[in-house]
């Protein structure tokens, strides 16, 4: 009986053994040249624990709960130190929403005001990837020649992108407190990259080319890592790090019965103040709703 239980334990532990992964770090069997093209674990692990994951649900908010909702646009600076993650050529932010909109993944919405949507940010009307890639590049001349090599005509097309010319990405979200919850929360609902713009020879500034629903894109965010200097196994997913605020900004607007934004009424460093104000006084909210 000894014997029978130790053969199916033997046997048992083979099996398992069998059923195991080859180890990628012992591999010593060449591929032969005739072999079906297929590349190599470029390590010694394979990193798939982010393209498999899944965005966390948010918690429900009942309108009846919220005691208290603001709304705030603020802009990243790529060039800061804090934000170079998004500006990585190994996972560029911009990348990912351009690759997102041309694969269907992501839907694009155009940030030009109109008279049911004036600030141009409610996700009004919807983008074509041409569309979108309009609004980066600029417009060239290419010539139209016939089959003797004669130049018969021109045509207008789209100049070719370059990802490092977006430096600046604007967000748009809400602060709530949740009293079913007791939570004070932001919560983003949209993101837009900034472009410059011109008119009639003038430079206006920079303006978001184009609004992306925050909550839809989450699916997507959640399976693309995040490149960072101290540490290539970070485990973070760009759905990460935006909701672990993991980026520096300041605001540039604040919901107001104007609907004026901090430039409008504030010069030079006149405007980092009030941001800061803007700032403080939600933090100061926070803090006031708990007695110590």
């Amino acid at each position: 009986m000894k014997r029978v239980y130790l053969t199916g334990l033997f046997t048992v532990f083979s099996l398992v053994l069998l059923a195991q992964k080859p180890d990628l770090n012992n591999s010593n069997t060449p591929v032969p040249v005739d072999a079906p093209k297929e590349r190599p674990v470029d390590g010694y692990f394979k990193k798939n624990n982010i393209e498999e994951a899944k965005a966390t649900p948010f918690a429900y908010i009942r309108e009846a709960d919220v005691m208290y909702s603001k709304r705030v646009w603020r802009e990243i600076d790529l060039r800061e130190k804090m934000n170079a993650t998004y500006a990585s050529p190994k996972a560029r932010l911009i990348d990912i929403i351009m690759e997102g909109i041309k694969s269907g993944e992501m839907t694009a919405y155009d940030a030009v005001s109109t008279k049911d949507d004036p600030n141009g940010d409610a996700f009004s009307t919807v983008l074509k990837p041409d569309q979108v890639m309009s609004k980066f590049a600029d417009s060239v001349l290419i010539p139209d020649f016939n089959a003797n090599g004669e130049q018969v005509g021109s045509h207008m097309a789209v100049g070719e992108f370059n990802p490092d010319s977006v430096v600046k990405f604007q967000i748009k979200e809400d602060w709530i407190f949740d009293k079913n919850r007791s939570v004070f929360e932001p919560r983003i609902v949209g993101i837009a990259p900034m472009v410059k713009i011109k008119a009639a020879g003038q430079d206006l500034g920079e303006q978001p080319a184009f609004w992306i629903y925050y909550p839809n894109a989450r699916h997507l965010f959640a399976t693309k890592g995040v490149v960072t200097r101290s540490n290539d196994a970070t485990g973070l997913s760009y759905d990460d790090i935006f909701l672990k605020r993991l980026f520096s900004s300041y605001i540039v607007k604040e919901s107001n019965p104007e609907d004026l934004r901090i430039k409008d009424y504030a010069q030079g460093i006149d405007k980092l103040y009030e941001s800061e104000r803007v700032k403080k006084e939600i933090l100061d909210y926070e803090h006031d709703l708990w007695s110590y």
